[in-house]
Formats: structure tokens, sequence, C-alpha cells
């Protein structure tokens, strides 16, 4: 990965193979972002102009090249676009900042080093740059000729250093935010390997495999369930969903500790590494990007790690529901029941709708232990994709206040959300003759219907919430800002920043 280096050398002396500034669209032209004084008075004080006459307008993520001027060590400069200009005496973003930083590193694709000269005020700053240039510089080529090397992409490496400019490198707040930049990105980096990985190097075994080796290299401890552990324990759900794969399912608890905790969050993530719709086969043209289906829980794996690699002090326990869903002869059928971990039965009107089984199992198994909070992540519905589109996820609860306070965290790291509600009335399109409950009722509304079918499988009195990141979760366009094309590690930041706040005492 990228590495990161504090300076706070000036940019005309920076041995560097480009200088990269900021440029913001102004009330009638781009004006020039603060960082960027050094190269601007080396211009004569028209770089704005020069850049306008260039076609630059500061528009967010746009990158414009130009010679650097005489006199500087690199032979580049690049401006990217932060996007309106902020009011008077106002900062950046810290979303601003790490969308073009990103940007930026994308477009500096095999150069060794880049220095980035833009706007810094604070820690925040620092760690918003530090995190952009991390994961806009992120690749996944080892499946190509041209890739072999895993630091490759499309036969050139990403950047491999990249200076920011005004961080302090004696600075102890500064360097704690290039740190935690370090380990969230690298971690939301593993997520988006695992999402984009070919489902037949990705079954439910080789995803335990994983996430056990990590867990114990980062003093996690880690339980996993195979297929006979499952069955001696009743997760019907999981077990049904696998039925009708060569590749057994799997229940995976990676248990993070801390000596100073008085909080314990659970996370559950859905795992179907690949998603074939069981017998409700899923029509043509939905099944190419099914791989994806387990970025619910790569953002649960990733989220645990992380904490343990920031020592955060709470307990963190992450609850991955592993399972392939294939149709064969053994695959479960609609009218099959079920019945699950906690003792309900579910009668499965449609295979297809096999996520909510499989965190259904998992959420009781989380409930178990009465953590102060469970979140579940999966990708679970076209349904909220139709509500929310392809950047966007949906949250839902049990509790309006953290479903409120669940938003926000994922509104400041820079994760689109929104919150949406759990309408009783819809519950009763659920009610079976034959089963406590069926995997389907109305269509219309069809996320909420599948968070009110979650609810009914959360221990009494723990507080909840569901994400459901259907849209957000793959990217299928092109790349922008620091999201590239395929996984994008949605949620991991938020899970984060949810047990950051709950570890200093502000959640709850």
């Amino acid at each position: 990965m990228t590495a990161l280096t504090l300076s706070t050398a000036a940019a005309p002396g920076l041995r560097a193979d480009a200088i990269v500034i900021g440029v913001a669209k102004g009330a009638k032209n781009p004006v020039v972002a603060p960082g960027a004084e050094a190269v601007d008075k080396a211009y004569g004080g028209s770089l704005a102009g020069v850049l306008e006459t260039l076609g630059a307008s500061g528009a967010e993520g746009e990158v414009t090249k130009l010679p650097a001027p005489s006199g500087f060590k690199a032979p580049l400069v690049l401006a990217v676009g932060l996007g309106a200009e902020p009011e008077k005496d106002a900062g950046y973003a810290a979303e601003s900042l790490r969308k073009a930083a990103g940007a930026a590193a994308r477009a500096l694709t095999g150069t060794k080093k880049a220095a980035f000269a833009l706007p810094v005020t604070d820690a925040a700053d620092v760690g918003a740059i530090g995190e952009g240039v991390l994961l806009g510089a992120y690749s996944f080529d080892v499946y190509k000729e041209n890739g072999k090397d895993p630091k490759a992409r499309n036969g050139k490496a990403p950047l491999a250093e990249a200076a920011l400019l005004g961080a302090r490198p004696r600075d102890k707040e500064h360097k704690a935010a290039v740190e935690r930049a370090v380990a969230v990105a690298e971690e939301l980096n593993r997520a988006r390997d695992l999402i984009n990985t070919p489902p037949n190097d990705l079954n439910p075994e080789a995803f335990a495999a994983i996430a056990s080796a990590a867990a114990k290299e980062h003093g996690i401890k880690v339980q996993v369930l195979d297929v006979k552990a499952l069955e001696k324990g009743g997760y019907g759900g999981i077990l049904g969903v696998g039925a009708g794969s060569a590749s057994g399912p799997r229940l995976v608890k990676l248990s993070y500790t801390s000596s100073k905790a008085k909080k314990h969050l659970a996370f559950v993530g859905k795992g179907i590494t690949y998603d074939s719709g069981g017998i409700s086969l899923k029509p043509a043209g939905h099944n190419e990007t099914m791989k994806c289906d387990m970025s619910g829980a790569a953002a649960v794996f990733a989220a645990v790690v992380a904490a343990a690699r920031l020592g955060l002090e709470v307990n963190v326990t992450g609850w991955l529901a592993l399972a392939e869903n294939m149709p064969s002869g053994s695959a479960t059928r609609p009218g099959d029941v079920l019945r699950m971990y906690s003792g309900k039965t579910v009668e499965v009107l449609n295979t297809d709708a096999e996520g909510r089984l499989v965190l259904a199992d998992a959420l009781w198994a989380a409930s178990q232990e009465k953590p102060d909070a469970i979140v579940d992540v999966a990708t679970l519905t076209g349904a909220m994709m139709l509500a929310l589109g392809s950047r966007t996820f949906g949250i839902m609860a049990n509790d309006d206040a953290f479903r409120s306070a669940v938003h926000e965290a994922a509104e400041e790291v820079g994760e689109p959300a929104w919150p949406m509600p759990l309408p009783e009335h819809l519950r009763k399109g659920m009610d079976s003759p034959t089963a406590d409950i069926a995997n389907m009722g109305e269509r219309m509304g069809g996320g909420l219907v599948a968070g009110l079918f979650l609810r009914e499988f959360v221990g009494e009195g723990i507080t909840w919430a569901h994400l459901d990141i259907a849209g957000p979760a793959f990217n299928d366009g092109g790349p922008f800002g620091y999201t590239p094309k395929g996984g994008t590690g949605t949620a991991v930041r938020t899970l984060v920043r949810l047990a950051e706040l709950t570890a200093a005492g502000d959640l709850g």
C-alpha cells in the first residue's frame, strides 16, 4: 500500500514526481486552495488563471495537470478539484479533502512519489487526506496477466509514496491521525480484496480461513462453526441457505476484547460468497456481480480487525454468517420450513431472500451475549437500491436515537446513508399459515419488510440497527473520488467510528 510521510518541507525544493494542489469553485472563477501558496507564487500569482485557461473549474474530483514552474524539483503540478469554495473562515470539509486526495492518487498511478499540498488546518485534515490517498490508490489486478505483481495496476504500480505537506511529523495528533488512517484504510482495502475475489477462490471455508489467520495475527479470538457444529447447534437458517452448495456454510465469531472496555458491540455480517438465488434462480443479467453478496461480512471482519489495531477501549464481536446459495438436488425449496437457531420456524417462500435467513441465526447468536448494541450489515435487498440509489445505504433500527447516532457516524466518515422506518403494518404480510413467519412479505417496501424480519431475531431489550448496503457495496460504474470500480468496502468506516464513539462514551 502507498506509504504516507508527514513533511514540513516547502513544495519547490521537495524531490518528488508531482506536487498535488487543490483548486475550488469560486463565485465566478476557480480559486487556488490554501496549501498551494508557494506554487501560486512561482506562477507569479496567476495560477488560478492558468488553470482556468486549461479548462479547470474546481469541480469535485476534476484533475488538471501542468508543468511545474522553473526552479521546482518536481516536474509536474496536479491540480485537483475540491468543489465549492467554503465560506470565509470555514475550512474544507473532511470528505472534500478525502475525495480530492483519492482522485489525485488514482491519477498518479505509475508515480513513485507525490507531495500533497492540500489545505491542512488540523489533525482531522491530515487524517482525511491520508485516508483518501490510501483508498484512492487501491488496485486489484492479481488475476490479470500484467498484474501478477499484487502491487501493480494494469501494468503500472499504484502511487508508491505520498508526502503530506503541512502535516507536522513531530505533532502527536498529526501522527495519530495518519496511524489511524493507515489502519482503517488497510483493513477497508482488505475488505475490497475479499469482495473482488472470484467466488471459485472464496467460498465459506476459504473466507473463514482468511478471517482466522488475520484474527490470530492481531490477537483476536476466533471460533469457526463448520457444518457439523452448525447442525449440532441447530442453525437452520445458515444450513438451509448453504444446503444446495458443495461448499458447506460456516459461522465465524471474531472477539476483540479490551481490558479497559465498559461497553460491548456486536457486528453481524451477511456473507453469501456467491448468490445464484438458489431454486428461485436469479434472471439473466443479475448473477454476474453476485460475488459481492458477502460485502457485509467483509465489512464486519475489517472493522473488528481495525478496532484491534487501533486498540479501542471497547469489546467488539464480529459474526460472519457465511454460505453459498446454489441450486441443486439438496437445495432448500420454496415452501420448505426451516427451524432457526432461535427456535422459530420460517417458511421459505423465495430462496433468493436468503440473506435474512443467515443473518437471523447470527443475530440470535449475537443476542445471547447481551451486547450493548448490535449492528448488522448486508447487501440485502434490491428494493433498497430502488429507494436510495447506488451510493447510499439504508439504516433501520429498533431505537430511533440509535438509528440517528448510526446515521450521524456514517455521515461523519463520508459514507452516505439515510434513516428508514420499520412500519408495523408491513409485518402482517409475513404471516405464514405453516410456520411462525415467512421470509417474504409485501412486495412494496421490500427493504423495510426485510428489516422487520430481522428484528424478529434480535434478543429482547437489545438495541439494534440494520444497514442495507445493497447499493453502495459494489461499484459497477467508473471510479470516483477514492471509490474504485468493484468492491467498495462500504460500512467499514461507519462501524469503526461507532466503535470509537462507544469507547469514548459518546454513543449511548
